[in-house]
């Protein structure tokens, strides 16, 4: 039997000397056919297919090359973007902070002296590095992708082995193209069935890390499948991809089908012509295969999911909107002491009840719901209704594609006349490292991803929900079911 490069099989030997084939999940084949070799000890170096970078972690990358003398080694592998500490408002103006625009500067210097592909700020297609990613076609299945940012994982909602690294490995990359890795475990996670009216891809995600905890999936790189993870949008997967990491994994992927192609097609730097038809056979080579295995594997009902929102602050301390704040007797989120000091911070009380609860600012965007599908969904809530006057609303997009699309589409109009302002493309209130910031003791439902203590400011009280439940917070002031609205 002839082994192409696509079969995918390992020759093993058992002990009657016969060989036999040994099936690979979607995560061997790629990683397989990246590993550059393997040194003493089992690190493997791992060549990498695509480095995003942005102007946060990079410019002490570049600096180290310098002093060291090195140069890149494969510029064209690298895509640059401004995204982190930029402002939301008056992005054609100089920027007042010293850092960021600092910062920024670097960023260009950088990409113009060594040849990377930018995507500056005021540009047509700059926004958050992992929106952009996928919307150009630049992000590819089959691929190896890295970025120094913890939500590099987003990427693997096409098929790829993507995951976040430290200053240090930006560097080793932009000098090898290259990164030296231990190879994690492998676990796959199935949801299966049709989820219930207003139950969302973030519900899904802030469901099942409420289940596994923020350390449950430590070690592995999680396979996400079964047949509600087949029925979501691509933009959906990328919301579950992305927060991934959450519940503890090295990144998290889905298997690359029709969606995905039909998603791809078209993009501008995706393949053309007889390239995308070549890449079209590779990327139908890539689904596990029937019977691989997995050193885990877990499994999810999509009609146990209800809209979901946290309590706590970590994104494993949630809870469905209706629900309660769990009793000290009955946690499975950590320890009574982490417990009792998150209630604290959130000033929360065991068995409290949630919905209802007056909220003081409204966050959609970030890289986990800054795309067109959570903008439709938001303003499918709010079209033909008013914003609440307590509340004050970021809507911030995640590109300059997404903000010119939700023009085209009517969307910010919508937004305008329910008292919505639109903001301009970046990360915004997600990390608070620009100038949206919750200030000390208020409450804000987020699309972003992490609820941490002061991630959207010193002493910002952070609720992580949907974009449908940010949109009924941000109608009635206060926590609500969606699907009440």
């Amino acid at each position: 039997m002839a082994l192409t490069s696509v079969t995918y099989y390992s020759i093993l030997f058992n002990n009657s000397n016969t060989i036999k084939l040994s099936k690979k999940t979607i995560f061997d084949k790629i990683w397989d056919n990246h590993v550059v070799c393997t040194l003493k000890g089992g690190t493997d170096v791992l060549y990498i297919d695509r480095h995003y970078i942005h102007e946060v972690t990079s410019p002490q990358a570049f600096e180290g090359l310098r002093l060291r003398g090195t140069g890149v080694f494969r510029p064209g592998r690298t895509t640059a973007t401004a995204d982190h500490n930029v402002p939301t408002k008056d992005q054609h103006l100089p920027l007042k902070d010293k850092l960021g625009r600092e910062q920024l500067e670097k960023l260009e210097e950088n990409c113009l002296e060594h040849g990377i592909m930018h995507f500056g700020l005021n540009t047509p297609y700059n926004g958050i590095v992992h929106v952009i990613g996928p919307e150009l076609g630049i992000t590819r299945p089959g691929m190896t992708i890295v970025c120094g940012d913890s939500h590099t994982s987003t990427h693997g909602a096409f098929g790829t082995i993507a995951f976040g690294i430290g200053t240090s490995e930006v560097e080793m990359v932009l000098a090898s193209q290259a990164i030296l890795q231990n190879r994690p475990g492998k676990m796959r996670i199935n949801v299966e069935g049709i989820p219930g009216e207003g139950v969302t891809a973030k519900d899904m995600i802030l469901h099942i890390i409420s289940k596994v905890s923020t350390n449950g999936a430590s070690g592995y790189f999680v396979e996400f499948a079964g047949s509600a993870i087949e029925n979501l949008s691509m933009e959906s997967r990328m919301a579950i991809c992305n927060m991934s990491i959450e519940m503890g994994a090295r990144g998290g992927i889905v298997a690359p089908d029709e969606v995905t192609f039909a998603y791809m097609k078209g993009r501008p730097y995706a393949p053309k012509g007889k390239d995308w038809d070549s890449a079209l056979e590779f990327w139908k080579s890539l689904p596990t295969d029937n019977d691989a295995e997995f050193d885990m594997e877990l499994f999810f009902k999509a009609k146990d999911v209800q809209p979901m929102v946290t309590w706590g602050t970590n994104p494993g301390m949630g809870t469905e909107i209706t629900g309660k704040i769990p009793l000290e007797r009955k946690i499975d989120c950590g320890s009574i002491a982490s417990f009792r000091k998150a209630l604290e911070y959130m000033n929360f009380s065991p068995g409290e009840k949630l919905e209802g609860k007056e909220i003081d600012y409204v966050f959609l965007g970030s890289c986990t719901n800054g795309r067109m599908e959570d903008f439709r969904a938001f303003a499918s809530l709010v079209k033909g209704r008013r914003k609440s006057d307590r509340v004050t609303a970021w809507i911030v997009p995640g590109s300059k594609q997404v903000e010119k699309q939700c023009r085209e589409e009517g969307i910010t109009a919508i937004l305008e006349e329910a008292g919505f302002e639109m903001r301009q493309p970046g990360c915004s209130a997600c990390l608070a490292m620009n100038d949206d910031k919750v200030p000390e003791g208020k409450y804000a439902i987020a699309t972003s991803n992490r609820n941490f203590e002061g991630r959207q400011g010193p002493g910002s009280r952070t609720i992580l929900g949907s974009p449908l439940t940010a949109a009924a917070a941000a109608i009635t002031g206060k926590l609500t079911d969606p699907r009440k609205i």
